[in-house]
C-alpha cells in the first residue's frame, strides 16, 4: 500500500506519492495549472479546527491573543498573516498543543486541546504535520534517518518505516538522496526533507510556520507548489507567512492577525486588504 492510500472516506488523505512526485511538478507547473489548484474551498465541509473565544495571556501580562473565534473547514488552505508579534506564532503553538489557552476552547478534529492529557499528545501529533522555517533537521542523521525518526519516536514497526520513508521522499522529489546529510543539501532540499518528515505518518492536516522564510523566491515557489498539490488531494493546510508575493498570487483564504485579534478573514484574499475591490469574507 502506498503511503497515502486508505484515507479516503474516513476523512483523511487520498493521494499517492507517485502522483505528486514528478519532475514536471518541480520545474514546469504552468500559471494556468496553478490557478486550477487555487479554487475556493467548500466552507460547508465539516470543521477541522475551531477556536472559540480564545485568549492567551502570558505571566508578564502580555495578551498574545484576544477573543479569537476561527473555524477552518476540512480541505481548507489558510494563510495567517500579520506583523511580527501580532500573535501568529502563539496561534500555531496553541494548535500543536505546545501551550494552552488562558480562556476559551480549541477543538481539532473534534478533540478539545485544553483538556487533552499529556499521554494523548503523541497520538494527536501523529495527525499533524509540522513544517518550520528553520527545518529542524538532525545534522548527524541522513535524509532517510531524519524522516524515519518521526516514525521511530512514535514506536512504529521497522517494516512500516521501510515502506513509508521512501514513499515520503519520493513525494517531495528526493528519491536518491536517502544517504545524504543535511549539510550537503540546499535550503530547498532541506525544507523538502522537513516536509517529507511531516508527511510520513499521513497527517490529516499540515501546520507550517514561515516555511519559505529562509528560501530564495524561486525555491520558495517550488515549496509552495508542493503544499498546493498536497492540499488539492485532501490535506488541510494552515500556514503562517510573511511572503506577500505568494499570498497575493495564490488568493487563498487569508486571516490577518493584528494585536492578538483577527482583523480580517477573506476567502480569497491578499496579504494586505485591497480597498479598491469588494472582498468576499469568510462565513
Amino acid at each position: 500500500m502506498a503511503l497515502w492510500e486508505g484515507f479516503g472516506n474516513s476523512g483523511g488523505i487520498g493521494y499517492t506519492a507517485r502522483d505528486l512526485a514528478t519532475r514536471a511538478f518541480w520545474r514546469g507547473t504552468s500559471q494556468q495549472e496553478t490557478h486550477l489548484m487555487v479554487l475556493t474551498p467548500d466552507f460547508d465541509t465539516r470543521p477541522v479546527i475551531s477556536f472559540q473565544h480564545v485568549w492567551k495571556t502570558y505571566p508578564t501580562g502580555t495578551e498574545a491573543l484576544r477573543d479569537v473565534n476561527l473555524v477552518v473547514p476540512e480541505g481548507d488552505f489558510v494563510f495567517l498573516v500579520g506583523p511580527s508579534g501580532a500573535g501568529k506564532s502563539t496561534l500555531v503553538r496553541l494548535l500543536i498543543r505546545e501551550e494552552k489557552p488562558s480562556k476559551g476552547k480549541i477543538f481539532v478534529d473534534g478533540t478539545e486541546l485544553g483538556r487533552m492529557k499529556r499521554r494523548q499528545l503523541p497520538r494527536y501529533r501523529r495527525k499533524v504535520g509540522l513544517v518550520f522555517q528553520d527545518f529542524k533537521l538532525l545534522p548527524n542523521l541522513t535524509v532517510y534517518e531524519n524522516v524515519a525518526f518521526a516514525l521511530r519516536v512514535h514506536g512504529e514497526a521497522e517494516h512500516t518505516i521501510k515502506s513509508r520513508v521512501p514513499e515520503a521522499l519520493d513525494t517531495v522529489g528526493l528519491a536518491g538522496k536517502e544517504n545524504t546529510y543535511p549539510a550537503n543539501l540546499s535550503g530547498g532540499e532541506q525544507q523538502r526533507v522537513a516536509i517529507a518528515r511531516a508527511l510520513v505518518h499521513a497527517p490529516r492536516f499540515i501546520i507550517a510556520d514561515e516555511p519559505t522564510g529562509n528560501l530564495d523566491p524561486a525555491t520558495a515557489w517550488e515549496i509552495m507548489q508542493l503544499f498546493l498539490r498536497i492540499n488539492a488531494r485532501g490535506a488541510t493546510v494552515v500556514m503562517a507567512t510573511h511572503n506577500r508575493e505568494i499570498v497575493d498570487l495564490l488568493r487563498r483564504r487569508v486571516i490577518a492577525i493584528d494585536a492578538g485579534q483577527i482583523a480580517r478573514d477573506d476567502r480569497s484574499g491578499r496579504y494586505h486588504d485591497d480597498l479598491s475591490k469588494p472582498q468576499i469574507r469568510a462565513q
